[in-house]
């Protein structure tokens, strides 16, 4: 197996649980329990409450918003390590 080869499935393997993620981060974002919440293209409150402070006072905004960050930081640098691995090829 190569580098590239693996490094593709260890980005499959990292975004299974990322609707996970999102939708939990989504519920507390548009304060709702709506399962429909997931499959609605509602961005722009989403990306300013990740990358804002919308609900300063809710601790498990914040807490979820952190850990949302991070995993999306980790799956940017992931990305980016495949994207130069692979181009380098």
């Amino acid at each position: 197996m190569t580098v590239t080869f693996l490094l593709l499935i260890l980005l499959i393997i990292w975004s299974i649980p990322s609707t996970h993620y999102r939708s939990k981060f989504r519920k507390i974002v548009y304060q709702t329990e709506d399962w429909k919440i997931n499959i609605r293209p509602l961005f722009k409150k989403e990306i300013l409450a990740l990358f804002g402070n919308m609900y300063p006072e809710n601790t498990t905004y914040l807490k979820t918003r952190n850990f949302y960050r991070a995993y999306l930081a980790v799956y940017l640098i992931l990305f980016l390590i495949y994207q130069i691995v692979k181009n380098s090829s």
